[in-house]
């Protein structure tokens, strides 16, 4: 597998950095997981081939994970030479189909007809479904109601991605064994609110799911000027920490 960090910003505006969006393939299968503001041209800047995305997986609702999702379905139906005839994928929390009516409803019914096959799956924490080469897996993370971790696997390697998540176990337990987490890591411990990771409250998850490779995104201003991969080690975190940005590459 390999996972391209698309977007790695957070919600406030940053020039060197888009909203949460990350790219992943395997074999013919391309999956984009989450699409935030700004997310189109970071996949235009990394070279990465967005006229042939199979799936969108979609972790919750807030805008800096979704916001982009309709110039996407736009791009898709009229910025390609060859109009595109493959069909989408879409795989989220429970909402997503009603989140597709609203967009249709305030844009045009071309969100949900956009002259290509579009199927639209509300997912409940606990599901497991195919995405061509790829098994997804989803977990309920304490941030919003709706908010999923995903589990990705494909050829005995597995991917996890903590969406936006607080402290939990449940969710620990869930990406354990994952050859590679992707973590949220938002702000320092006394900036932090429940529902966000700091890196004590990171490096426990991380401790605790058995993770050897942590990529880190979702990072707010206030904790980039910290050393971050050092926070992880102090607090008792011990594998190998990467800082993720815009455009990374990593093999899974």
């Amino acid at each position: 597998m390999r996972l391209v960090t698309v977007g790695t910003g957070t919600v406030v505006p940053d020039p060197e950095r888009a909203s949460s969006c990350f790219w992943l393939e395997h074999g013919d299968t391309r999956v984009i997981i989450d699409c935030g503001s700004g997310a189109l041209q970071a996949l235009a800047r990394a070279g990465l081939a967005w006229g042939q995305l199979n799936h969108l997986v979609i972790s919750h609702f807030h805008a800096d994970h979704i916001g982009e999702i309709p110039s996407l379905i736009f791009a898709l139906r009229h910025g390609l030479e060859v109009p595109r005839t493959a069909p989408l994928a879409v795989w989220g929390p429970q909402g997503t189909q009603r989140l597709f009516a609203a967009w249709a409803t305030a844009f045009g019914p071309w969100v949900s007809e956009p002259g290509f096959g579009l199927a639209v799956h509300d997912l409940r924490p606990g599901a497991q479904v195919r995405l061509g080469d790829l098994q997804l897996r989803v977990a309920q993370t304490p941030h919003t109601e709706e908010s999923l971790a995903l589990r990705l696997e494909a050829g005995g390697s597995a991917l996890g991605y903590t969406g936006d998540t607080g402290p939990s176990e449940s969710v620990a337990e869930f990406l354990r064994g994952v050859d590679l987490l992707l973590a949220e890591c938002s702000l320092p411990e006394e900036l932090v609110e429940e529902n966000h990771l700091s890196p004590a409250r990171l490096a426990r998850l991380a401790a605790g799911a058995g993770v050897r490779r942590l990529a880190v995104t979702h990072v707010y201003p206030q904790l980039r000027r910290l050393d971050v991969p050092a926070l992880l080690r102090a607090s008792g975190y011990d594998g190998e920490t990467v800082m993720a940005h815009d455009g990374l590459q990593l093999q899974i």
